[in-house]
């Protein structure tokens, strides 16, 4: 049960819990298409903590809280809120604790969002933790899998790019170690996926590593794509030179599957090429579309009203 509790990490996450999310989410789907707020989080405000920038995320979960029926506050940019005058991540907790009733946080440092649910009675939500994991994305992930293709087991994930410092892709393997999957991991050497990680999958013999694109498209249902991240690097030349190491593009679309699709947490730079937008395969935007309702089900699950 995820009543009161907080998500800091997917294995917070249980398989009966991701079930019955799943569910809330498909009757939010239903209520969003229909144009109508749910109504059930009246007088509940949620906290939204941003130390890094967002987009999805943020506008996502107030989306969520506001289609609820429910209110947000938040603080979208440290450089004005008291963080820039040298409060703690703990006494900025203490305050969101008793102003709002759940918190969204977002850290540059890994293990931010485990420290802050130490300093507060009120359930917090990881919405990224620095190269640590991003428990809601990968909840959004599985059920768009689950949507565009049927079913999560059984299914080819083909990851590629930054596997290293890439906390969606942390979070989503941990998570498809569950089900019955096969996952390949493509990356540069000096981006492949932290030991760590892969220690923490239930089953390491569903995974291969390998540095060859080419020969890992044909067999992928899911091709997850993900971008290098900039902010992760202290040396710029080491950026610069793992750019566009990989992409893809109309000749990959010529490898790959009919029936599979093309997943990316976005943003995008120049992983994956504009011409592939056309091509029915390409999910990520509707992948994106999916955080509303998927964090409508998790917030109400939390909050205890589902």
């Amino acid at each position: 049960m995820l009543k009161n509790r907080s998500v800091v990490t997917i294995e917070d996450v249980s398989d009966e819990d991701l079930k019955e999310i799943f569910s809330i989410a498909d009757d939010m789907e239903k209520l969003l298409k229909e144009n109508r707020k749910a109504d059930i989080m009246q007088s509940k405000i949620m906290c939204t903590l941003f130390y890094e920038p967002s987009t999805r995320t943020r506008l996502s979960f107030e989306s969520a809280m506001h289609r609820l029926g429910g209110s947000v506050i938040s603080m979208a940019d440290v450089k004005t809120s008291s963080v820039s005058k040298g409060e703690t991540l703990a006494d900025t907790i203490r305050m969101a604790d008793s102003y709002s009733d759940i918190i969204v946080i977002r850290h540059p440092l890994e293990g931010a969002a485990r420290l802050a649910s130490r300093f507060t009675n009120k359930p917090v939500i990881n919405a990224g933790d620095g190269s640590g994991q991003h428990p809601t994305q990968t909840i959004m992930d599985l059920y768009t899998i689950r949507k565009e293709l049927g079913h999560i087991d059984g299914i080819n994930v083909l990851m590629l790019g930054d596997l290293k410092y890439g906390r969606t892709v942390h979070s989503l393997i941990i998570a498809l170690s569950r089900f019955n999957v096969k996952i390949t991991l493509v990356s540069p050497e000096s981006l492949k996926i932290p030991d760590y990680i892969l220690k923490r999958v239930h089953d390491e013999d569903k995974i291969k590593l390998s540095t060859d694109l080419e020969s890992s498209l044909p067999e992928a249902d899911v091709v997850y794509v993900t971008r290098i991240q900039r902010e992760r690097f202290t040396d710029p030349n080491e950026y610069q030179a793992l750019i566009g190491s990989y992409s893809i593009d109309s000749n990959s679309l010529e490898m790959m599957k009919k029936d599979s699709i093309i997943m990316h947490p976005l943003p995008r730079v120049d992983e994956i090429s504009t011409e592939v937008d056309r091509d029915p395969r390409a999910a990520y935007f509707r992948q994106a579309s999916n955080g509303v309702p998927v964090r409508m089900a998790l917030i109400s699950k939390i909050m205890g009203v589902m």
